[in-house]
């Protein structure tokens, strides 16, 4: 640690004069320092904290120590998902020493100055940051967002840590806080890839999915693009792209702010790599985004083509079209209110199967919205539930008869056989309320079809 350099303020709160919480945060992160490979901190105006989630009594004791200890968050910070919803956690399967774990950690971190936003997808409220901005967030979509879509800088800060950047300031000067850590490291070219396709919402889970498998932790940037993705586009690219990798910041030339040509996204140097995706490589990675339940300690992977039987609990379930289903699983990041909007003329006078759940994730402030645009009205008519603040993903909220869900979400897809131990359909919106209709799997597979 003999080359760190530290300014005056910095040393101070090492010192301990800012108090006991801020020197224990400081020394968390000089500490870190090597592992980012800098040197030097540096300032942010803003985080993201990750740390909210609860993953048992360790890192609620962690955030009430801090509490304790006076420590207060000296730049705007919004909080990422709890780990339940704290006035709807006894609908669902949470154990109540869970919830009454998880509700003391959201006290916490209300307590230490916190602005309470409970959601995943802090760029769809009024917090959302400005291109430039030095901010230190938690939550890899959120991340991946930040720098893609809008352009402010974050690194990957984990769990524990982002707490320590937003009550200091102060983050490693390293990594995607710096110009030449942004520039990008392969260049992947859509190619064939049909217009009729890429204007299609689910496109790009797909598209984000296998970002992340051949990058890496790498920054990608993407050639080929023909169409304008909305902001809900982008966020299903950020949430496959940092599940299925480490990818925390994408380029799309012509797209995104960082990337108005290649050699802007490169630093003016040559791609290190390159890598052609057509159709035949998104239609492979479609395939696998439906999962057999990994009962058996397998891969989890449907193959190719496969019609056949995910294992289910209490009985089989298929995957293929007509398959069963037990839930319809939505929000993985957070619904926005486009999404609940186009979602409520989907099911405008209809109503789902009574065997088959269909829950939406979403935050508090979006469901208002939600509600006060009327679009939540049509959607409760239809059976659906929705739970704020939380997901299945944080929350151990889902029955073990869930056996299939079917989901939209590239993140829900990828996790849920591991986490949650189900099989998994993925689908279209349009595909996902069929489904829930039909109380079965119903799938629209034409725009997959081989040409």
């Amino acid at each position: 640690m003999d080359n760190i350099e530290l300014t005056a303020s910095d040393q101070a709160m090492l010192d301990g004069q800012e108090g006991p919480a801020t020197q224990m945060a400081m020394r968390i992160l000089v500490r870190m320092l090597p592992v980012f490979g800098a040197q030097r901190l540096m300032d942010v105006s803003a985080a993201h904290i990750d740390s909210s989630v609860y993953m048992g009594p360790a890192t609620m004791e962690y955030a009430e120590r801090l509490a304790e200890l006076g420590a207060r968050v000296r730049v705007p910070s919004t909080l990422n998902v709890a780990g339940v919803d704290e006035h709807g956690w006894s609908e669902w399967s949470v154990p109540a020493d869970v919830a009454d774990g998880a509700i003391r950690q959201m006290r916490a971190y209300e307590k230490m100055g916190c602005i309470q936003t409970w959601t995943c997808a802090p760029y769809q409220t009024e917090h959302r940051p400005t291109f430039g901005q030095q901010i230190a967030a938690g939550e890899s979509n959120a991340i991946c967002f930040f720098n893609s879509v809008i352009g402010a800088r974050t690194a990957r800060y984990p769990d524990l840590l982002d707490i320590c950047a937003a009550i200091t300031g102060r983050v490693p000067a390293a990594g995607l806080h710096l110009d030449e850590g942004r520039h990008g490291t392969v260049r992947v070219d859509l190619e064939g890839v049909p217009r009729r396709v890429q204007e299609a919402d689910s496109f790009w889970p797909v598209l984000g999915i296998l970002l992340g498998k051949v990058s890496g932790d790498g920054v990608p940037v993407v050639t080929g693009i023909d169409v304008q993705p909305t902001d809900d586009n982008q966020k299903a690219v950020c949430a496959g792209a940092a599940s299925s990798g480490a990818v925390a910041l994408y380029h799309m030339v012509g797209i995104t702010p960082e990337a108005p040509d290649e050699a802007t996204a490169f630093g003016g140097k040559a791609p290190p790599r390159v890598v052609k995706v057509g159709m035949d490589e998104l239609r492979a990675v479609w395939r696998e985004m439906s999962a057999v339940r990994p009962a058996d300690g397998g891969s989890g992977v449907m193959p190719a083509g496969s019609t056949g039987v995910i294992t289910a609990r209490p009985a089989a379930n298929a995957a293929a079209p007509g398959g069963g289903l037990d839930m319809v699983l939505l929000g993985s990041p957070h619904f926005s209110i486009d999404e609940f909007r186009r979602l409520a003329e989907l099911v405008e006078d209809r109503k789902r199967h009574d065997k088959v759940q269909f829950l939406i994730t979403c935050s508090r402030s979006v469901r208002m919205l939600a509600e006060y645009g009327g679009f939540m009205a049509p959607i409760e008519a239809f059976g659906a539930k929705i739970t704020v603040d939380t997901c299945p993903l944080t929350s151990p909220m889902l029955s073990e008869k869930i056996g299939t869900i079917m989901t939209n979400s590239a993140k829900y897809s990828y996790y849920s056989p591991g986490l949650l131990g189900t099989g998994v359909v993925y689908g279209s919106l349009e595909d996902c309320v069929e489904s829930a209709v039909a109380g079965s799997v119903v799938r629209d597979e034409s725009l997959w079809e081989a040409a």
